[in-house]
Order: C-alpha cells, then structure tokens, then sequence
C-alpha cells in the first residue's frame, strides 16, 4: 500500500495547490506586470506627459497637489504660458482639481476635439465590425454635443465607457454648489437623453439649476452633473456591491475638495450614486453641508450617525420606486445596508409626491425637485416633509425632519 505522502490523491492536491499559487502571483505580481505593458489610456498619457513637462525652465506641480499650491501656480503664468498647457496637456489639465475651472473648460475643449476626431476615423475604419463603426459614430456624436457652444465641461475621459462633468452657472462666483451624483448605467452615451431626458445627469442637473434660480433668485449657484466616476453597468454584481462606490467616493472627496472658493456644496445622490455618497461621506470636507439621496439602496450604513458627516442628511423615495422592494441589508459584501428613508436610520425624510418611478425625482414640477432646490439655495424653511400634507401648517417646525435645523439655517438663503 502506497502511503499518503506519494498517494495519486496527494498529487492532485498539490498539482491543484500549485496552481493556485500561480493564480495568486499572477494577481499580484504577473498580472500588474501584464498590463503595464498595455498601451496607456490617453489620460495616463496626457498625465505622464505633464509630469516630466516644464514651463519657463520649471518644472510642473504634482497633478495630486493641493489646491491652493494649484492655484499659485497658475496665477503665476503668463497669459501665453497657460495657453501652452491647454494644448499640450488638455487631458492632464482638464481633469487637475484644484485648477482653475476655466482653464480647465478650455483644456476639455480641446481633448473633445481630438477624441471627435478619433472617432470619425474610427467610423470608416474598415478593422472594425458594423457594430464597431455604429460605437464609434455615437461616441462621435455625442462629442459633437459637449462641444456645443456655452458648455462647460469640467471633466473628461474618453477611456472605456468614458467619465464627464459638466457645470451649470458660475462655478468661481457661486456661493452655493450643488453636485448631482447619478447611478447605474452611467457614462459617456448615457450623460444626455432626449428621451427621458430628465433621467440622465445633464437633464438632472440643468433642472435642478433651473429650480434653484427660481427658488432663490438673489442666491448664487452652481450645478454640477457628475458622471466622472466608473458606475456599474446594469443590475448585476456591481451594483450589489461597493468596489464602484469605493472608487467614486474618492473621486467625488477630489472634486469637492478641489472646487474654487469656500462655496458650500449639497449632493443630490440617486440610486447607487447614494451608495457613492455614503462611502464618502465620513471623508468628506466640512463645506459639504447636505446629503440628500433618492431612490436610494441603501448608504452602507445601519443609520445616519455611522456616515460620520456633519453633513444634513436627507432622503427621499416615491411611492411607485421599484426600489423599495429591494432587499435593504448587507451580508457578506453583498447589499447596502439600512433603508434611509426608514424612521431607524435617521435621515430627514422629504416628500418625493410627482416623481413617479425611480427616475423621476429630477422632474419640474414635482415636490423633489422642489425639495432639492430648497436645500440647494439654503432655504430650509421651504422644504416639503414627507407626510407634511397630513400635518398643520402651523406645526412644521415640530416635524421631525425639521428638528435641529439651527435658527440661522431656518431663516432661509445664505
């Protein structure tokens, strides 16, 4: 009789241990050194460009650096050296938070041209299927309208399903920022719809401008449609998980944080852009007063206090949103956690009447559009509870998703 040490059934243990170790090292070894030999993405490129790049004899600042160093930086070039970075580094500079913001426009400008005409080759380009072509004349396409004339484009990447931001009203001179954070399905091809067109982040967020324009004409806002991070592409593993929230997260804190001036900035979270937020929330700076989510899944917390923000949280749902009946918990990396609008997890809790569905919370003339206004502009006083139409009105300040709300933030616009 054999022994077990030299037993076939050994042997294919450690032939099967072996190749897991193979596995493993190709993980994290041999697969890194597999791709860094891919050909970079334009925006490595523009990047790697930058880093070894000088300018009157100088070298550039770390892209990562803080904002305010950013800012020193530019304000110390010429008119003529600025324009030298825009068309050598349009990527690099285009998505450099702490930048200046027209800067920035004018650098994404420019790498929108290129990648339109990238594309325009790519559309005859006989290497490439019918379907392949067809890609390539959307990309195109959609190009065309960020080009568009007034368009000011804060962010863009081309790579893969492609990252844009986009800014509504006067960024510099805002006194108060809004940043809409959209969910699944969200990229390049999708950041506009004409149909449905107010269930995509360019429709959201324009809405929502318009909305706090009319509820505080004297306020000085902004909006910002942000579509700069990689969602998950429908309802599969992605989405039940946070390894896109987690990459979002730290790029949503990079934006807020490189954002000129000391505005204060609300984000409006939908679906799994709440998601974003919550694993954001802990790190975010204190000039994020609001959180506001809606049709959320959950924020990957039992309950507001474990965001561990300053922030007001807010959370919103309509009636006839598939999501509700979506499992709130989290076992095992799977799910998000509490519901926001439950009465446990703390949040204020507003009225979402007219939004009918899960993609239409952004609607004019529904109460959470209105709603995210309100708190848009600062005026707290004016938002719509959630079961305010059963309460009198002299009793709204005993609401509870009223309470706390300190004397100076009830008065209304800052």
């Amino acid at each position: 009789m054999t022994s077990f040490d030299t037993s076939p059934q050994l042997n294919v243990w450690r032939a099967l241990l072996a190749l897991a170790v193979v596995f493993v090292m190709l993980a994290t070894t041999g697969w890194t050194a597999v791709r860094s030999h891919r050909t970079p993405s334009p925006l490595q490129a523009s990047l790697s460009a930058w880093e070894h790049g000088r300018i009157g004899g100088h070298a550039l600042p770390d892209p990562d650096e803080t904002p305010a160093r950013l800012t020193r930086f530019f304000v110390s070039l010429t008119d003529h050296q600025r324009d030298r970075l825009v068309r050598r580094y349009p990527l690099a500079l285009g998505n450099m938070n702490g930048a200046p913001v027209g800067l920035r426009y004018r650098a994404n400008r420019v790498a929108l041209y290129t990648a339109r005409e990238t594309e325009r080759v790519r559309m005859h380009d006989a290497r490439l299927s019918p379907v392949g072509q067809y890609e390539a004349g959307r990309r195109m396409h959609r190009y065309d309208d960020l080009l568009e004339t007034g368009r000011q484009i804060l962010a863009f990447d081309p790579e893969g399903s492609g990252r844009v931001a986009e800014v509504f009203g006067d960024l510099d001179r805002a006194r108060r920022v809004s940043v809409v954070v959209p969910g699944v399905d969200t990229d390049l091809l999708t950041f506009q719809r004409t149909n449905r067109r107010y269930t995509a982040p360019v429709g959201m967020a324009s809405a929502l401008y318009r909305a706090e324009r009319e509820a505080g004409a004297t306020t000085r806002t902004a909006v910002i449609a942000w579509a700069d991070y990689t969602a998950p592409s429908g309802l599969g593993m992605d989405a039940a998980t946070a390894m896109r929230a987690n990459s979002g997260a730290l790029r949503l804190n990079a934006l807020v944080r490189g954002l000129p001036g000391r505005a204060s900035v609300a984000l409006y979270c939908h679906s799994y852009g709440s998601v974003v937020c919550g694993v954001a929330a802990h790190a975010l700076p204190r000039r994020v007063t609001d959180i506001a989510v809606a049709g959320s899944p959950g924020m990957r917390v039992d309950n507001s206090a474990q965001l561990h923000t300053s922030a007001r949280v807010w959370a919103m749902r309509d009636a006839d949103d598939w999501i509700q009946d979506v499992p709130h918990l989290e076992v095992g990396g799977l799910g998000h956690g509490a519901d926001p609008v439950s009465s446990a997890f703390g949040a204020r809790v507003l009225s979402a009447r007219g939004a009918q569905g899960h993609g239409g919370y952004f609607e004019p003339g529904t109460e959470s559009l209105g709603n995210f206004a309100e708190i848009g502009v600062g005026a707290y006083d004016a938002v719509l509870c959630a079961e305010q139409d059963q309460k009198d009105q002299q009793n709204r300040k005993d609401d509870v998703c009223l309470k706390g709300l300190s004397d100076g933030a009830m008065a209304g616009r800052a």
